[in-house]
């Protein structure tokens, strides 16, 4: 599974380049660059992607494949995922807090010399911790689109019992794969389906139980009426993991969010969404 961790992503009008920055003393994260061929789309501003927990960026192929022969792209694979690089002293419960995640953002964009003048786009996890660090005020950019934001991350029953325990390896293979039965189950699209049983079997698994222990007790703040910055939130009623009423709920709470609904989850990571999103950055 380590091609879905590295390695150069080509897409058509476009140059990638792959980078590993170092966000801190011990961790670095794998960074992917698109420039259109195009020179004359260099004054757009750029967007900054940041997926969902344990996204691969196959999911997000259709969408950065149009994206990219108009803007910039700069896609940054969160530190749970199998690419992020740790050295030194072992991996720990609470190097997965939501603010190390949110700092990591802060520094992959002081990285890349980028001011406020960008427009940020996340989904799930990514799109939790950029709320976070916007009602913090320790992000800023052009605008922010949300798909499917989390308000928390509240798993079954069985799942967080088997998360809380010291189980080996060979246990978490199978807790894996009883979580993706249990996914595809509650999964009504199809491309959604495919998307997250693809990422789940690319997972770091020790990575992957230490964040969600981390992520477990968290939930948004009640108070989101320090975020500036226009923000959309994208969103599906067919989409079963990402409740609509939850994601309404975040909406309300944001200054001036817009709710922008789409036909199903899979059609927020196709080039069709960009539609939506041009009508948003248009409104801005």
């Amino acid at each position: 599974m380590r091609d879905h961790w590295e390695g150069i992503r080509e897409l058509p009008h476009s140059e990638c380049s792959e980078e590993w920055v170092r966000v801190s003393n011990k961790v670095s994260l794998r960074v992917l660059t698109w420039e259109p061929v195009d020179k004359t789309l260099h004054g757009l501003e750029p967007i900054v992607m940041v997926p969902g927990w344990g996204s691969v960026y196959q999911g997000w192929k259709p969408l950065i494949t149009e994206w990219v022969r108009r803007r910039r792209v700069i896609y940054i694979e969160t530190r749970e995922k199998g690419s992020a690089r740790f050295e030194g002293s072992r991996v720990s419960v609470k190097d997965f807090s939501i603010e190390n995640f949110s700092q990591d953002i802060v520094e992959v964009l002081a990285h890349y010399n980028l001011k406020n003048e960008f427009h940020l786009f996340s989904s799930s996890l990514g799109s939790t911790l950029l709320i976070d660090a916007l009602q913090k005020q320790v992000l800023d950019a052009k605008s922010s689109l949300f798909v499917a934001p989390n308000k928390n991350f509240k798993f079954p029953l069985w799942a967080r019992i088997m998360i809380k325990m010291p189980l080996p390896i060979f246990t978490l293979k199978v807790m894996r794969n009883i979580a993706v039965w249990a996914l595809e189950r509650k999964v009504k699209e199809e491309g959604q389906r495919i998307r997250y049983r693809r990422a789940m079997m690319a997972q770091d698994l020790v990575r992957c139980r230490l964040s969600a222990r981390s992520l477990m007790p968290y939930s948004l703040p009640d108070d989101l009426s320090s975020i500036r910055v226009p923000c959309g939130v994208i969103a599906a009623q067919s989409d079963k993991l990402h409740r609509m009423d939850s994601v309404k709920n975040i909406v309300e709470r944001i200054p001036g969010a817009a709710m922008i609904e789409v036909p199903s989850n899979q059609y927020a990571h196709e080039a069709d969404v960009l539609v939506e999103i041009d009508a948003f950055y248009a409104s801005l």
